[in-house]
């Protein structure tokens, strides 16, 4: 369990971090998402004691993570997998934090192994590409076996393989009933990994729901249906909350689920072509959500004469 109260941090005159409180619960992937400038890696920075909160608090099942003797054994995290000595081979990098936190050897071969690397354990990391510098990092948060992972952008520089692996390690560890906190900008893998989300735009969470909820909401919850006599189909279904548009033989439905607008349609004998629930995905979710809150807007290449 990770836990924000008040969660704040100013640099100066700037607020990073706008009393955010969130609770991200054992058991789930979540997905900590937001445009460049949200606050999420000043966010995780505080969550793991890098930075201190202007005011606020954030534990790590129930306590401060600098209160912990052996934090790699509660809690593993990835910020920077750059941050390894170039001089030092993979193998190296593990035994000392193993060293430091009593985690036996044998351990240090078990991550090798389950993050691929034990062909190249004895390379040195500095000519390890970025794919090999992610799996390098995402063995020394697993080292400790701990109950809490925090990842800050796991896939970046992965193959289609690696994107797999990380996909199914994260599910599978949630699946144990441990606490799992992920940052991404793919909304693609975040859509296939997540089931919960924690949304944040300039310092704020906009959003903490489930992945399932963010989508049905966003998509408006309506149902497109083609049938025979959409004029009679329109009068049988009429009623509070329940609002049809669109034109021919095609209807937009929004109030009445795909279920109850085909039970009505049976029961007035009225013939369905279609009946599709419509749903938007995460990405576009994202996007209408944050559109006020990116702090970087880019602009078409026709909007700055850029094409010729």
């Amino acid at each position: 369990m990770i836990e924000a109260r008040a969660l704040t941090k100013r640099y100066g005159t700037k607020t990073a971090v706008d009393r955010v409180e969130f609770s991200v619960r054992p058991g789930v992937v979540t997905g900590f998402l937001g445009p460049n400038g949200a606050g999420k890696s000043t966010t995780m920075r505080m969550i793991l004691g890098l930075d201190k909160p202007t005011e606020g608090t954030v534990t790590v099942l129930g306590r401060s993570y600098t209160g912990f003797p052996a934090p790699l054994t509660e809690v593993g995290a990835l910020l920077e997998a750059r941050s390894v000595h170039p001089g030092r081979t993979a193998r190296a990098h593990l035994q000392g934090l193993a060293y430091t936190h009593g985690i036996p050897k044998s351990r240090v071969e078990e991550v090798l192994a389950l993050a691929g690397l034990s062909e190249v354990a004895g390379k040195r990391a500095g000519g390890f590409s970025l794919g090999m510098g992610q799996r390098l990092g995402i063995a020394a948060a697993l080292l400790g076996d701990p109950q809490v992972l925090i990842l800050d952008e796991p896939v970046n520089g992965l193959d289609p393989e690696g994107v797999l692996w990380v996909r199914n390690l994260l599910t599978g560890l949630a699946a144990e009933g441990r606490t799992i906190f992920v940052s991404s900008h793919l909304m693609s893998e975040m859509a296939l990994t997540a089931q919960h989300l924690i949304i944040v735009g300039r310092g704020r969470v906009l959003a903490d729901t489930s992945l399932e909820e963010f989508v049905r909401t966003a998509g408006g919850d309506r149902v497109k249906v083609v049938c025979a006599d959409p004029g009679r189909l329109s009068t049988t279904i009429a009623g509070p909350g329940v609002e049809v548009t669109g034109r021919g033989e095609e209807l937009s439905i929004a109030g009445l689920g795909a279920r109850e607008i085909g039970t009505a349609a049976a029961r007035e004998g009225i013939a369905l072509y279609e009946l599709t629930v419509q749903s938007v995905s995460l990405e576009e979710a994202f996007m209408d959500l944050t559109r006020d809150a990116v702090e970087y807007h880019a602009r078409s290449l026709e909007s700055v004469g850029g094409s010729r």
